[in-house]
């Protein structure tokens, strides 16, 4: 799954590395209580809610891995539901743009005992949506987001995603 935004990927990365704004982009987290310093260093973490209130789960998402500004690569916890692991590629689009491509499968739980296409096919929805809030809130921060046209993609500007085979 993929969108591409008309900002470098430095300006992406930015975005990612405010922990408090993990809520407003990641459909599904509902409160962020915390954000550990260092964020996103290996090992930090988030502290959010996910799910709505009154039955809000209490979890963490932490930095697996970060290659600063084309990777990062979390475990987000959603206990008793489970974990997945979740990859963030940021790629030049050679344009000075960037593509941001998502990928996510549950590691732990539930989840886990899916094949990896029924899992695609069950999140792709969410992961469509937090990658188009992401794009939005990027193009939005961008110092030059008044003098370009939103994301691409779509002939509606809502970015495209690119189908792929989950690992």
């Amino acid at each position: 799954m993929a969108v591409t935004v008309p900002v470098p990927p430095e300006e992406v990365f930015d975005v990612l590395s405010d922990g408090w704004c993990y809520g407003l982009w990641v459909v599904g987290a509902s409160h962020i209580r915390d954000v550990e310093d260092g964020w996103p260093a290996v090992g930090s973490r988030i502290h959010h809610g996910v799910g709505p209130w009154p039955l809000t789960l209490h979890d963490y998402t932490e930095v697996v891995g970060m290659d600063k500004p084309r990777l990062l690569e979390l475990r987000a916890r959603s206990w008793p539901l489970g974990v997945a692991r979740v990859r963030l590629d940021l790629r030049p689009d050679g344009n000075g743009g960037t593509e941001i491509r998502m990928a996510e499968c549950a590691s732990e739980g539930p989840g886990r005992v899916l094949p990896g296409r029924v899992q695609y096919l069950m999140l792709a929805p969410r992961n469509r949506e937090s990658l188009q809030r992401l794009a939005d809130i990027v193009v939005s921060r961008s110092s030059g987001s008044r003098d370009r046209a939103g994301t691409t993609g779509d002939p509606g500007g809502r970015g495209g995603d690119a189908p792929h085979e989950p690992g």
